[in-house]
C-alpha cells in the first residue's frame, strides 16, 4: 500500500547566475499515514528543501511527489494551492501570525480561505482546536500579548484547524526554550496518536528523541533511515 507521502528519485536544483545548485539528489522517501517522522540534518543538507517540496510550497526539478494519491508535477498553481489548503498544515519556526488579528482569528483564517463551512460551524471548530491547545483563556488576545509558547500553540491550532492529513513543521522547537519546546512536542505527539501524519525537520536532539523514525540528510542525499527513540521504547 502506497503511503501517504512517496518522494521517487527527486532531485532539486536552483539556478544561481548562469550555474544551477543541487539542494536535493534523487532523494526517495515514502512516509505512512500516522506516522511522527523526523527529516534530521546540519543546515544546508536539503531538509527545508524537501519539507517544501513535500508541502507543495516548491515543486521538484525531476522526480515524482505525491501527496495522498497525487503527483504534485501534474497539477498548476491553482491546483497545489488547493492540495496545500485542504490536506496540509503548516506549523513554522516564526510562527507567522497576523499581528492584527486575535488568537480566535489567526485560527479561523485558513477555514474562511477554504469555505465551505457556515460561521458556526467554523466557530464550533475554532473553539475545539484551541481548547485542545490550551488556549481558551487567550482567545481574544493579540500575538503581541502571547509567550513564545503561547504564539507557537496557536500556529499548532492553525495548522490543525483544517483537519489535515499531513501536518509539516519546520524547527517547531527552534524559538522557544526547553521547557515549553517539550510540551509543545508532547501536545504534537497525543495530536499525532489521533491520527495525524507529522513530518518535522530538525537538528533538534530532543524532537528526535520524540520521533518514531528519523530520516537523515546530509549534501542532499538521504544518509541513514531508521527508527527513532519512541519507537525503540515502545
Amino acid at each position: 500500500m502506497p503511503g501517504i507521502v512517496e518522494i521517487d528519485n527527486v532531485v532539486k536544483e536552483y539556478p544561481l547566475g548562469s550555474l544551477s545548485v543541487r539542494a536535493l539528489h534523487g532523494v526517495s522517501l515514502s512516509i505512512e499515514a500516522g506516522e511522527f517522522t523526523t527529516i534530521a540534518g546540519p543546515s544546508g543538507s536539503g531538509k527545508t528543501t524537501l519539507l517544501n517540496l513535500i508541502g507543495c510550497v516548491d515543486t521538484a526539478s525531476s522526480g515524482t511527489v505525491r501527496i495522498d494519491g497525487v503527483s504534485t508535477g501534474d497539477l498548476d498553481d491553482r491546483g497545489l494551492t488547493a492540495l496545500r489548503l485542504h490536506k496540509l498544515g503548516f506549523i513554522f519556526q516564526t510562527f507567522n501570525l497576523v499581528a492584527v488579528l486575535d488568537v480566535f482569528q489567526n485560527v479561523e483564517f485558513p477555514l474562511l480561505l477554504q469555505g465551505g463551512l457556515s460561521a458556526a460551524e467554523r466557530t464550533a471548530r475554532v473553539n475545539d482546536v484551541i481548547e485542545k491547545v490550551g488556549l481558551t483563556r487567550q482567545i481574544t488576545q493579540r500575538p503581541s500579548e502571547l509567550s513564545g509558547g503561547q504564539r507557537q500553540r496557536v500556529a499548532i491550532a492553525r495548522a490543525l484547524v483544517t483537519q489535515p492529513r499531513i501536518v509539516l513543521a519546520d524547527e517547531p522547537t527552534a524559538n522557544l526554550d526547553s521547557v515549553t519546546g517539550h510540551t509543545i512536542l508532547e501536545l504534537m505527539k497525543e495530536l499525532n496518536r489521533a491520527g495525524t501524519t507529522f513530518i518535522f525537520s530538525t537538528h533538534d536532539p530532543k524532537v528526535m528523541e520524540m520521533a518514531d523514525r528519523i530520516v537523515r540528510l546530509a549534501d542532499g542525499k538521504i544518509t541513514d533511515d531508521g527508527h527513532g527513540a519512541a519507537h525503540r521504547s515502545a
